[in-house]
């Protein structure tokens, strides 16, 4: 039974952040780490989306560098890493809270393998980075684990799941026993069983889902994006039983550079899919504060406008 996306369809459109150590730090220690979490201003960037009339945020939970925001016992019990990288503050919930209050509702990136980055805590999963086309039951069991102690954590702070890398679907997640696509979803629901998943398999038009147990579509794209050609090809609001979605950034490239779209079609584009009752989510770069970019900031303003979306929060 796949979770209800109205909420999502009504939104109509978000922002996605990747906020990381190893972007605004290179080289961060633990303590620093904490004092970026302990800075992050979640009622300043809470009025900014509010003030754009974004209906939700996604957040990165962690990335390659092994960092999280928020604290995990099951991480901590296989890494064994003292100090402990994830956060002592449970930025999170926090953030959660703090967009509670504007009306708008929190969804979190995480990758679907361990960080890459940090050597000492990859040699305690039995992960192989390459090649990829392997089962990895042992590790993905781990992986689930550590997934299902966020969402246990967090409750119904978190609405919704945005994995990435999911790309060997067929050799690690499509398997009648666990694990698989139905127990990676129920470790990311044993929180909010309300909470909506959607599994990455990199850059694909058109765009659908790869699994009966996604409520929505992961939808990343770069640079080819899709359009509705002719009343046959129309999927209109599901796509394979999933909600409609598409993710893209307004930089450069994700989280960094300059604006690279005019205003006219940021908001041409996430019209066209809503018309289809779609959703259209944009990533930005943000400051250490975890504040989105002045640039950016007006352009996700003269989206809400255009769309009307501002007033709702």
């Amino acid at each position: 039974m796949r979770a209800n996306t109205d909420w999502f369809r009504d939104a109509k459109w978000g922002v996605f952040m990747h906020w990381l150590a190893t972007m605004h730090r290179p080289g961060c220690t633990v303590d620093e780490w904490n004092a970026m979490v302990d800075a992050f201003d979640v009622d300043g960037l809470a009025n900014q989306l509010a003030a754009a009339g974004a209906g939700y945020l996604f957040f990165t939970v962690g990335q390659i560098d092994g960092f999280y925001a928020c604290p995990n016992e099951a991480y901590d019990r296989i890494v064994g890493i003292q100090p402990s990288k994830c956060s002592r503050r449970d930025l999170v919930s926090d953030l959660s809270d703090a967009l509670a209050e504007k009306g708008i509702r929190l969804l979190v990136y995480l990758p679907a393998e361990p960080p890459y980055l940090d050597k000492e805590a990859v040699a305690k999963f039995p992960w192989v980075r390459e090649p990829k086309n392997q089962r990895q039951a042992e590790f993905q069991t781990m992986w689930e684990g550590v997934i299902r102690d966020f969402a246990l954590r967090c409750g119904t702070k978190i609405w919704g799941w945005w994995f990435d890398g999911c790309y060997y679907a067929t050799d690690m997640y499509r398997h009648p026993e666990p694990p698989n696509f139905a127990s990676f979803a129920a470790a990311a629901k044993a929180g909010n069983p309300q909470a909506l998943v959607a599994f990455n398999q990199g850059v694909h038009t058109p765009v659908k889902p790869q699994s009966a147990f996604e409520d929505y579509t992961a939808g990343e794209i770069s640079d080819a994006f899709p359009v509705w050609q002719g009343y046959d090809n129309l999927p209109g609001r599901f796509v394979g039983g999933a909600q409609y979605h598409i993710l893209s950034y307004l930089a450069g490239k994700w989280g960094y550079d300059n604006p690279r779209f005019p205003d006219e079609f940021v908001i041409g584009y996430t019209k066209h899919v809503n018309q289809h009752e779609g959703v259209v989510t944009w990533d930005v770069p943000n400051t250490p504060a975890g504040l989105i970019r002045e640039p950016f900031m007006n352009q996700l303003t003269a989206l809400g406008r255009a769309l009307g979306t501002i007033r709702r929060t």
